[in-house]
C-alpha cells in the first residue's frame, strides 16, 4: 500500500464535484463518504440492495472510481448489509481523520 499523505486524505474525505455526486435510489445526493455513512444508516434495506447486489456494486464503484479510496471500496465490496457497509465507512473515516 502506498504511503498516505494529507492531500490524499483530504481528497478522500472531501466533497466531489457536483457532476460526480452519488445519487441514491431514495433521492439523496451524496457528496462525500461522511454523507454516505449517514445515508447507509438511514436508508432502507431495499434501497441498499438496489445499489449493492449480485449484479450491481454502486457504492464501492463510486468510492473507487470517484473518491479514489481503494481500501474503502474493497471493504464496501465485502459488506453484505447496509449496517456493515456503514460501519466500514465510519471506521475508514475515523482512521483517515486520525491521519490529518
Amino acid at each position: 500500500m502506498a504511503k498516505i499523505n494529507k492531500a490524499m486524505v483530504g481528497k478522500w474525505l472531501g466533497d466531489v464535484p457536483q457532476d460526480k455526486q452519488f445519487w441514491c435510489r431514495d433521492g439523496r445526493a451524496l457528496r462525500n463518504v461522511s454523507e454516505m455513512e449517514v445515508a447507509l444508516v438511514q436508508m432502507t434495506d431495499e434501497t441498499f440492495r438496489y445499489h449493492s447486489n449480485e449484479v450491481k456494486s454502486d457504492f464501492n464503484r463510486w468510492v473507487n472510481d470517484v473518491i479514489g479510496d481503494e481500501e474503502l471500496a474493497k471493504a464496501l465490496q465485502k459488506s453484505s448489509s447496509r449496517l456493515q457497509a456503514a460501519k466500514a465507512v465510519a471506521d475508514r473515516v475515523a482512521w483517515l481523520t486520525s491521519k490529518l
